[in-house]
């Protein structure tokens, strides 16, 4: 019977305020936002794209890049378009349901990506330090079920927060102080204990992200001493340049998510909260702009398929034109 009181109420509606304090800005802070978006939704689209319809690139590492790229556009695109409808419009309501879907989109998408970025940082691993072996070791039965483990994990560890979220009783506020619908800024507004749902959410980040940032930590230690025993300049420069574009989209992924994930359970009281809610904005929408154009410049045959698609294009229009004329 109480757990039958406990689940009985669910609101209709939350109501996403957008950012506390700054909506007097939201139409001047929409325009970046749009401006990111559209920049995200191009590049990871041309990045799908080259790698899918190219044979050249049909290698471990860029299909890895690929199944970032797709993780990318899903993360970024179950956020930004509310938000903006948010900030254009005064949209503010967002159904109890579907902000259940919101929430798990975003968190089994950091999860999948996290595990994507584990299985790059391997990959690389192999590449470097088992150069002779590589192409028998990480092949494409390997990397296919490495994709399906990402995905599994992040199914079986999400999948409990619709749980924990929806057998809460929401008899009080309605209104989420954020621009988009998280599990502890949903979990806050019930009127019940969410002791579990602390304790889950923590010991979900540690064990599953914790773990998979140690073995990109030990994995490039390893790839630093096989470096280090290389001889050649040009070796060095070579293994440099294969790491760095992982390097930097690896800083890129985990520096917001764990600032959001500490302003959230310890510095919530510390840390204001439009520059959390900014950041938390920012995470869905920096990385996944950033890292295709982080790979186009710094992976060499992915930026000559890019130029070599836009050129025949417009070799084909200039042709195009040239038979209309006459």
């Amino acid at each position: 019977m109480e757990m039958s009181n406990l689940t009985s109420f669910h609101p209709e509606y939350f109501l996403l305020t957008g950012i506390p304090g700054l909506q007097n800005l939201h139409l001047l802070l929409s325009i970046p936002l749009s401006v990111m978006y559209v920049l995200d939704l191009i590049g990871n689209s041309i990045l799908i794209l080259v790698i899918g319809t190219n044979e050249t690139l049909q290698q471990p590492m860029y299909l890895f890049l690929m199944m970032l790229a797709s993780c990318d556009l899903l993360l970024s695109s179950s956020t930004v378009p509310k938000t903006l409808c948010i900030f254009w419009f005064n949209s503010h309501k967002i159904s109890f349901n579907g902000c259940l879907v919101q929430m798990y989109l975003i968190h089994f998408n950091f999860g999948t990506e996290s595990a994507i970025l584990v299985s790059m940082a391997y990959d690389r691993y192999q590449a470097i330090c088992h150069p002779l072996s590589y192409a028998t070791t990480v092949t494409g039965s390997l990397v296919r079920k490495m994709v399906v483990v990402g995905l599994l994990r992040s199914f079986v560890s999400i999948t409990p927060f619709v749980y924990l979220l929806y057998r809460l009783p929401y008899e009080g506020g309605n209104v989420i102080e954020h621009t988009y619908c998280e599990h502890m800024s949903m979990a806050r507004l019930a009127t019940a204990d969410i002791l579990v749902n602390v304790v889950y959410g923590m010991t979900l980040a540690i064990l599953a992200t914790g773990i998979d940032l140690i073995l990109i930590i030990l994995s490039y230690i390893s790839i630093i001493k096989a470096v280090a025993r290389l001889r050649s300049s040009e070796a060095h420069a070579k293994a440099f340049n294969t790491c760095v574009s992982h390097v930097c989209v690896i800083v890129l992924f985990y520096t917001p998510a764990f600032f959001s994930f500490i302003a959230h359970r310890v510095g919530h009281k510390y840390v204001p909260l439009q520059v959390h809610i900014l950041v938390a904005n920012l995470y869905v929408l920096v990385p996944p702009m950033m890292n295709p154009i982080i790979y186009g410049v710094r992976t060499r045959e992915i930026g000559h398929q890019v130029l070599s698609m836009f050129s025949r294009r417009s070799a084909r229009r200039c042709s195009e034109k040239m038979f209309l004329r006459k």
